[in-house]
């Protein structure tokens, strides 16, 4: 095997330990997150992260429709219809209709759900801020690789998905 060969398999071999840790990493973020809302809001019953994830989403955008929430968080709409039923259950998110169009649902944060918002959104700046301290540490040439190696890795995936959704 050439030098080239053996390059690559050792960047394979590390991306996969680099994924391995992510999973752990979120693992670990989520019982956190978790762990700060019952504190905070006294949560009953379990949340998983997607159905934290639409509420931030929610929260960014609200008033939104279920459409545009599947469509932002790249999820089936049957799927964040049985997350938002879940969560309109728990006094998370309320339904509303916009004076202009009695048709379309829209959902909105209840005030447990802003508070919850709030909490998610705090954390996730949290986290933002020490991933922009490690990058501080690369000059812009290196950041501009980064980039385009993220940007590459990400429609590498991409397009893997989409091969397997039309097979």
């Amino acid at each position: 095997m050439d030098q080239h060969q053996i390059s690559k398999e050792y960047v394979y071999d590390l991306f996969l330990k680099f994924f391995h840790q992510m999973e752990q990493f979120e693992e670990h973020e989520s019982e956190l997150l978790l762990e700060e809302l019952r504190k905070t809001i006294a949560i009953e019953g379990s949340m998983n992260m997607t159905e934290i994830h639409v509420i931030a989403c929610v929260g960014q955008h609200e008033p939104i429709n279920l459409t545009s929430v599947a469509e932002k968080m790249e999820l089936s709409k049957g799927n964040i219809s049985k997350v938002t039923n879940k969560l309109l259950k728990h006094g998370w998110l309320r339904k509303t209709q916009l004076k202009d169009n009695k048709k379309e649902i829209f959902f909105r944060l209840t005030p447990t759900g802003k508070k919850l918002f709030a909490v998610h959104e705090k954390l996730h700046e949290k986290a933002q801020e020490q991933f922009m301290g490690f990058l501080s540490q690369y000059d812009g040439s290196e950041l501009a690789f980064i980039k385009k190696l993220m940007l590459d890795i990400l429609s590498f995936y991409e397009q893997r998905i989409m091969r397997n959704a039309s097979d």
